[in-house]
């Protein structure tokens, strides 16, 4: 059975109404960060009140399985030692000087219920986003707990939740809600179904990707963490072998892509690798790292004639870059899907 690309679904109205429902909850991105902000906001002025009675904490633990986006987020502006820990549990040193956060979208992960029921044994300022009467919220039931409700279940709009407390408690960088909501809605309705080919980034991506082989790259901290997500989504939704990491890691692979010459017949018969296909995911970063490292991508996707396609995000707030970057490959990945057939 040979699967291959038909562009012509993406403005097909039967095909894109078979995937309405996925593509619906994606629009529906940005009113889940409002819905969450609002709902919270109680809840966040209790946690930061608290968070100012007990004065700055030693360090800052993030539990869970989502911790490493609250790491992305944190580690180059957080006053205090920061740890993400993915694991069950809390590290061996954790205790009363230290605030624990936790991101539970939908409060049912066995080794997340351990770690906050853990930060309450041992004394530990605790937040956790999670849904209200979830067996998350019954483990961290305690003194020194505050819980952040949230209801619709998206890993995104929680860490909002979560990244806006820790905003107010002078932990984190500057997050606004209706910021990120924005830049999830400006890309919605970039990447509208009802958008055709020619206007529709979401659907170019998905095209400039459905014959090769992704390599995805992100410069700074946020932008890595949202090309490991594409990559993982396209990976998921083709089935494809998709790559993504830092520099060291993306060059060999683009090093190995044969030259291509104008002679070249894309129609020849045989059994023909898929050619890379650089994905880069733009945040603005000016760091000069980035910059030198963009550069040497580039420079190498040149000499062997690797197309490029570029991301690039416009909102204001690192965390509302990282939504639309991630927003914008999500689209993609589902066009992907959407236009991959088998005869």
């Amino acid at each position: 059975m040979v699967t291959w690309f038909d562009e012509s679904r993406l403005d097909d109205e039967r095909a894109l109404g078979s995937a309405d429902l996925r593509l619906r909850t994606l629009a529906e991105s940005g009113a889940r960060v409002r819905r969450e902000a609002v709902e919270a906001a109680e809840a966040v002025e209790a946690a930061v009140s608290q968070a100012a009675q007990a004065g700055a904490p030693r360090a800052v633990v993030a539990g869970g399985p989502d911790s490493r986006l609250l790491r992305a987020v944190l580690e180059p502006t957080c006053p205090v030692p920061f740890v993400a820990w993915p694991q069950p549990g809390l590290p061996g040193w954790a205790g009363g000087l230290d605030l624990v956060v936790v991101l539970a979208p939908d409060g049912t992960d066995p080794g997340t219920a351990s770690a906050v029921a853990e930060a309450v044994r041992r004394g530990c300022q605790l937040v956790v986003a999670c849904p209200e009467g979830s067996m998350v919220a019954e483990h961290a039931a305690g003194r020194w707990t505050t819980i952040l409700p949230v209801r619709t279940g998206d890993p995104l709009a929680t860490a909002v939740t979560v990244l806006t407390f820790l905003d107010r408690a002078k932990l984190g960088p500057q997050t606004d809600a209706d910021r990120v909501a924005d830049a999830l809605d400006r890309v919605a309705f970039a990447c509208s179904p009802h958008r055709d080919l020619a206007v529709n980034p979401g659907k170019t991506l998905a095209i400039a990707v459905a014959d090769a082989t992704p390599v995805v790259w992100g410069g700074s901290v946020l932008a890595a963490r949202a090309a490991r997500r594409v990559a993982e989504l396209l990976r998921r939704t083709s089935g494809r072998a998709t790559v993504a990491g830092d520099v060291e890691h993306l060059l060999p692979v683009i090093e190995a892509t044969s030259s291509r010459s104008v002679f070249d017949d894309p129609f020849a018969e045989g059994d023909h690798p898929a050619r890379a296909v650089l994905l880069v995911l733009d945040d603005g970063s000016e760091e000069p790292v980035v910059q030198e490292q963009r550069a040497r991508l580039l420079a190498a996707a040149g000499e062997r004639g690797v197309h490029v396609e570029t991301v690039a995000a416009e909102a204001g707030t690192e965390v509302a870059q990282y939504a639309e970057l991630l927003l914008v490959g999500t689209y993609a990945a589902e066009y992907l899907g959407l236009g991959l057939v088998q005869d």
